[in-house]
């Protein structure tokens, strides 16, 4: 799982049919503090996430082509499944 902030949309006319009537995000990961980190990633729109969300994003394959109901694997790798309202991190260190 990754935690994101969703920073624009993606629009293709042309994709493949497992894309059709889904709704794309750019998502940038982001660390505890709200940094953000790495490379951005595309993910499906399951739960009408919307620019400047923090979310939860499901990165796992076989996982999300099952969440999303797919009889067999598709060219699918990430999907927006939560919008964060709060995150409670404590310091297990103490």
């Amino acid at each position: 799982m990754i935690i994101g902030k969703v920073i624009g949309n993606l629009v293709a006319t042309q994709k493949h049919y497992s894309y059709q009537n889904k709704k794309l995000l750019l998502v940038k990961p982001i660390d505890l503090q709200d940094r953000k980190e790495k490379d951005v990633i595309i993910a499906v729109d399951t739960v009408d996430a919307g620019v400047g969300d923090k979310v939860l994003v499901m990165s796992e394959g076989n996982s999300t082509t099952e969440e999303l109901g797919f009889e067999r694997r598709q060219p699918l790798r990430s999907i927006v499944i939560a919008v964060i309202d709060h995150i409670e991190h404590h310091n297990a260190s103490g």
